[in-house]
């Protein structure tokens, strides 16, 4: 896989994707994830991030949120990395890397592709065939979209509302049920979420690739499994990963 990607620009909505030390199982009990939860809820509340779906899986998570252009998703992950190896070595009196190096960003174009990727995201235990439906898993934004808590919430609501053009509450549950609904039955990994710079339409890619500047220049805009994608001129998808 590419080098993974970290560029990041200022109101671009960005799919980042963390993967355990060599993939292991090391978010497997749900304590480990509600303590990954609990640091995501303490990033929202220092730095500001805006998020629009989360999950934690066994060994990686993915996290769907917007740059606001000051820093926050980087001091974000950070913290949020940092915390949550540091808890769980401490506890298991473990040493070494709880976290492959790097993170991986994915811009997303919000539109139609937005609601992709919130349902890719929503799905990822479905595909992984762990659970049947997505509140099964209990760490999740789907959880949270249907359920909203009313302390210590995660999710930006008005934003996610906003760019999905829905009125209420309501409606938005019940779009994010019928997208679930057209795509449950798909349990391919599509790795244009998870391995791409970015997705979108044509416009869309070459506007991010020219606001990237010098570092866009080695970018192409390529069609991968039916869409089009910003990816490293390098880049060469695997067919398989731990990245559901």
């Amino acid at each position: 896989m590419s080098r993974a990607n970290r560029i990041f620009c200022e109101g671009c909505v960005w799919h980042i994707t963390h993967r355990c030390h060599q993939r292991s199982y090391l978010l497997k009990f749900v304590r480990d994830r509600r303590r990954w939860r609990h640091w995501l809820f303490e990033a929202k509340r220092r730095f500001g991030i805006s998020v629009l779906n989360y999950i934690a899986t066994s060994n990686h998570i993915h996290l769907l949120c917007v740059d606001r252009d000051n820093g926050e998703i980087a001091r974000s992950v950070q913290l949020i990395a940092g915390r949550t190896a540091q808890e769980f070595n401490t506890r298991k009196n473990r040493r070494g890397a709880f976290w492959e190096d790097r993170y991986h960003a994915t811009a997303v174009q919000t539109d139609s592709h937005l609601t992709r990727c919130i349902t890719y995201i929503d799905l990822n235990m479905v595909r992984a065939r762990v659970v049947r439906h997505p509140r099964d898993w209990e760490v999740s934004g789907y959880n949270e979209i249907q359920k909203p808590w009313q302390r210590k919430s995660i999710i930006d609501f008005e934003l996610l509302m906003s760019l999905l053009n829905t009125d209420s509450h309501r409606e938005l549950t019940i779009l994010q049920n019928d997208f679930l609904d057209e795509e449950i039955a798909n349990t391919k990994r599509n790795p244009i979420w998870t391995e791409s710079v970015a997705v979108g339409d044509d416009n869309y890619l070459q506007e991010l690739k020219d606001t990237m500047g010098a570092r866009g220049i080695h970018k192409q805009i390529a069609n991968e499994m039916g869409s089009q994608v910003l990816r490293e001129e390098s880049c060469c998808y695997l067919t398989h990963s731990d990245l559901k």
